[in-house]
């Protein structure tokens, strides 16, 4: 390190104002974030009750950084005056399965199984297709559930096979999938079963409420109206913001080198309300706790230099990996995540890259569950203070 960056880190502490990012830069690889992950370790349903998940928590300054809990017992962990930050989105029953009608008398129909993925302002979807090369414009897709009969009509396509589907005069897509559709399972789940009934109570959090998310914020489905008052009562904050989680979140990193990465973008949104309640709790010494990566997404996006919260609505593209500066959250509350996947590399940015990776052999030899209906880890921050992100 040179004596200038020395110079320059000692007088703006830990992290350095968002105009200096040469500060922070590093060349990371992808193979940095691989592991070794046995198949029968993907969680294909969640634990029951929600809150009997196991929980690994993750302490980088504690003598011993590794210890067991359940998500029940997450109360112990925090103190009065702290602030739990959730995703409020709710998922749509974003895959569907129809069919395209003949084009000629001697022609067959062609059974159609979507995933729309992104919402436009038209309100027309995104939408993978299988199989995509029997479809074109003008194509109608056919639904039935129950004696309900719908149809959604493709009007564009892309030379990469995704299309545009839009619903006829007086429907709407996201009716059409609330009459027809399916949970958009994750894909290391979906090619293990299919996804059912229970699916639209277990792939959604209590607090849901905003439509628009095509995958879960997965820690939150952890959480119980049950464990949710016992954190009240023991004096902690609740407050809410919303990331519509994209299908990008299922994608992989294919460049060797992460910073060539592109990371999909997401719709969020933080509230006055809640952007007063997380400064007010910085205020009078109280830590932030982001339940999900999705909610840490949010908040790292809309907070300042300072540390303190502005309301903000938009799409976020912000890439959390080894070297970003945390500006917001001291402990984050998350599942177990892919090898060499983003998510993977936010919690090693967190928590440090070693240490993430001794956590997850860990969960591995303890027979921990993983992915979205798996359980649990709560992280506390590598770089914060002991007085500030400690239990």
């Amino acid at each position: 390190m040179s004596g200038r960056t020395r110079a320059l880190i000692f007088y703006f502490g830990t992290c350095p104002p968002l105009g200096l990012p040469f500060l922070r830069r590093r060349i990371v690889h992808l193979t940095d974030f691989d592991f070794e992950l046995p198949k029968s370790a993907i969680a294909l349903r969640p634990a029951s009750p929600r809150d009997a998940a196991r929980l690994l928590r993750v302490d980088p300054a504690a003598p011993q950084p590794l210890s067991e809990a359940t998500i029940r017992d997450l109360p112990a962990f925090f103190r009065p005056g702290d602030i739990m930050v959730f995703n409020d989105t709710r998922v749509l029953s974003a895959e569907l399965s129809g069919t395209r009608p003949p084009r000629d008398a001697d022609a067959p129909a062609v059974d159609v199984s979507l995933n729309l993925i992104e919402r436009e302002a038209s309100g027309s979807w995104k939408a993978f297709a299988r199989p995509a090369r029997r479809l074109r414009p003008g194509d109608a897709i056919h639904f039935e559930t129950g004696g309900h009969a719908s149809r959604l009509i493709v009007v564009a396509k892309s030379d990469e096979g995704e299309i545009t589907l839009a619903a006829p005069d007086g429907d709407s897509v996201e009716a059409i999938m609330q009459r027809h559709g399916a949970m958009p399972l994750p894909p290391y789940i979906a090619r293990q079963r299919p996804a059912d009934e229970r699916d639209r109570s277990d792939y959604q959090t209590v607090f849901a409420r905003n439509e628009g998310a095509v995958a879960a914020p997965t820690a939150g489905l952890h959480f119980t109206p049950e464990l949710l008052a016992r954190l009240a009562e023991r004096g902690i904050e609740t407050a809410f913001v919303t990331l519509h989680v994209g299908a990008g979140t299922f994608l992989p990193v294919k460049s060797e080198t992460v910073e060539d990465h592109e990371i999909h973008a997401e719709w969020f949104e933080i509230g006055d309300a809640t952007a007063r309640a997380i400064n007010a709790a910085r205020e009078r010494g109280g830590r932030i706790i982001a339940a999900g990566t999705t909610s840490l997404r949010v908040l790292e996006t809309a907070t300042r230099e300072d540390g303190f919260i502005e309301p903000a609505k938009g799409f976020t593209r912000i890439f959390i990996k080894p070297g970003h500066c945390f500006r917001s959250a001291d402990l984050l509350v998350t599942n177990f995540h892919l090898p060499k996947s983003t998510l993977f590399m936010l919690v090693c940015a967190f928590s440090g890259t070693d240490l993430m990776k001794r956590a997850y052999a860990h969960a591995v030899e303890a027979g921990f569950r993983f992915y979205s209906y798996g359980d649990a880890c709560l992280l506390a921050r590598a770089d914060a203070q002991p007085s500030t992100a400690r239990p």
